[in-house]
């Protein structure tokens, strides 16, 4: 995968990512743990059968076993990124949530530079502030209200942001290792069981109808299963600076969508917030296709 195909993939696997909201909105019964334990089921069994495709049910079971200490530190990564966004969104708006999981682009710089030592380019720097501003006037927005519900989902959805840094972290630690060790695909299937088999006690009894489970299966294969997987591909060409500023794009697809679709209008502050994140992005990547590779001015 080249630079420019594994931006596109990770702008579509935001694009996927972004329809969880204005989705949600259209269950009738399920509630936050029952929606968690529909959603993550869905994506456990379609991770199967997608990962079945592309490893061979034989070696994916073998790597299921022999999980190391990595594949499990990011499947926990994903389990906790799973529950808390679905909990968070039923105690706040989509708009709330998705400014909160803004912050992974800040807490993913902070991690790699801390954990790997990164010297990131002045680019990347400039835009992580550009949108750190941008998520600031958003996120303000969202604290004026004094809702003590709100508050409790903002604290939720902050979990998410915290565990994609990580995450992200990891995976671009062992973008370069080949082999099993290097592959993190199956840890999205861990995180997917965890997280089902963790709310499965808190939703009982389960009340979602047909149409409730068809919404949430939706979210469980095309939400979930799918761009998470086109994410883990293209971290593998991508830096995690990068991979979390394009993931911001869940950003601004989400807040559109709930608006265009369950009638969340959001704030003027979240609209001009919004548009400076999207203008970060757009600047890196149109800066970073243009900047050739280290060393190839000596070539």
């Amino acid at each position: 995968m080249t630079h420019r195909q594994a931006v596109w993939t990770m702008v579509a696997a935001a694009m996927l990512w972004s329809i969880a909201g204005v989705v949600t909105r259209q269950v009738e019964q399920a509630q936050a743990f029952e929606l968690t334990f529909w959603r993550s089921g869905f994506n456990a069994i379609a991770l199967v059968v997608l990962l079945s495709v592309l490893r061979g049910p034989v070696r994916l079971a073998a790597q299921l076993r022999g999980a190391d200490a990595r594949l499990w530190l990011s499947g926990l990564c994903w389990t906790v990124m799973f529950t808390a966004f679905m909990v968070a969104l039923t105690l706040t708006s989509v708009a709330g949530v998705l400014v909160t999981m803004a912050l992974a682009p800040l807490l993913t710089a902070l991690v790699a530079r801390a954990a790997l030592g990164h010297r990131l380019p002045r680019r990347t720097w400039m835009a992580i502030g550009l949108a750190g501003a941008g998520i600031a006037w958003m996120y303000g927005s969202q604290l004026g209200s004094g809702d003590a519900r709100q508050w409790l989902g903002t604290a939720v959805a902050l979990a998410v942001p915290l565990a994609a840094a990580v995450n992200w972290t990891l995976l671009q630690h062992l973008r370069n290792v080949q082999g099993p060790a290097g592959d993190l695909m199956p840890a999205v299937l861990i995180g997917a069981l965890l997280s089902a088999l963790l709310t499965l006690p808190l939703a009982w009894p389960l009340t979602a109808t047909a149409a409730d489970v068809g919404w949430l299966a939706l979210l469980g294969v095309a939400q979930l299963a799918v761009p998470c997987l086109m994410a883990v591909a293209a971290a593998r060409v991508l830096s995690a600076p990068e991979i979390a500023l394009l993931g911001l794009l869940e950003v601004v697809f989400g807040v559109s969508w709930a608006w265009l679709g369950a009638g969340e209008a959001p704030r003027p502050a979240e609209l001009g917030g919004g548009g400076l994140v999207l203008g970060a992005l757009v600047t890196h990547e149109l800066i970073a296709m243009r900047t050739p590779p280290p060393g190839a001015r000596n070539r």
